[in-house]
């Protein structure tokens, strides 16, 4: 994703916190929230690979522990000259995968016990190649900032929650129409911030997938093993979802880390993983 829709995103997404901060606190809250904002960019530019790193209890993962994966991905980084990425491991059974960091010079690739314990070679190749793909072509910068930032717009819902719980004391200093003003400001926020998070990582996720599955079979050689690797991801999913996983850095990970019902699949931060296997398999290297 280039610098332009980079920015324009982030524009977004400060107008968005700067209205929820209002709605919350008034002119005040919307000069914290715009401060949080200039804060979350900066932050999450800087310092939003090791966020969410540590948001998800990531280990250095070393070349003894899986030296097919330091041999897959060395192997491409020298082909595509790229710098190799830093390589972290999950600790969780759930299989997926994610890339992060600001640059190629300042990226990670991270991958769960279960991805290593699921997937042959073949399967693994294509979905490092996927996340490689990512890196090259810069759109971990853009992912890690959405994630920091939808986070920021969740915790404001969180703040807007706990006000309707002590709303009523305060209410009965105002008169009646403030009060109910207030209360449906509250309430608005409460609900909406959290779906206007999830539709900026839908916006993103949607787009930035087909391309990563199809310039990612490209640098693996073949489409197959990545097309296979989804179709056992899913399946581990949907039985296994990840515990604790963050919806605000669902559409970092290679398929969605959780488990999506009839609604949510409208909403899902992935597009159809029948079509993302449809195009693999129809793809012609």
């Amino acid at each position: 994703m280039n610098v332009l829709k980079t920015g324009l995103l982030l524009v977004l997404l400060t107008v968005v916190l700067v209205l929820v901060g209002r709605l919350v606190g008034g002119t005040q809250g919307a000069t914290t929230a715009f401060g949080v904002a200039m804060l979350m960019n900066l932050a999450s530019y800087w310092f939003g690979d090791r966020m969410v790193l540590a948001m998800y209890r990531a280990k250095p993962l070393s070349e003894a522990e899986a030296p097919v994966v330091y041999r897959v991905v060395r192997e491409i980084s020298v082909r595509e000259r790229m710098p190799m990425p830093a390589l972290y491991l999950l600790p969780t059974a759930t299989p997926n995968a994610f890339a992060t960091g600001r640059s190629p010079t300042h990226a990670s690739v991270a991958v769960t016990m279960g991805l290593l314990q699921l997937l042959n070679e073949e399967e693994l190749k294509g979905v490092l190649a996927h996340e490689l793909s990512h890196v090259k072509n810069r759109d971990t910068l853009v992912m890690t900032i959405a994630a920091a930032i939808a986070g920021a717009i969740s915790m404001l819902a969180s703040w807007a929650r706990w006000g309707l719980g002590t709303a009523g004391h305060r209410d009965d200093r105002r008169n009646a129409s403030t009060a109910a003003a207030h209360v449906f400001a509250l309430v608005t926020v409460a609900v909406l911030a959290p779906l206007a998070a999830m539709l900026v990582q839908l916006a993103i996720s949607r787009t930035r997938e087909f391309g990563a599955d199809a310039s990612g079979a490209r640098l693996a050689g073949t489409p197959q093993g990545l097309a296979r690797a989804l179709e056992k991801l899913e399946g581990a999913v949907r039985a296994r979802p990840m515990e604790h996983a963050n919806p605000a850095t669902a559409h970092l990970f290679i398929v969605n880390p959780l488990r999506a019902g009839a609604i949510a699949t409208l909403f899902s931060t992935h597009p159809p993983l029948e079509e993302r296997v449809r195009r693999l398999r129809a793809l012609k290297l």
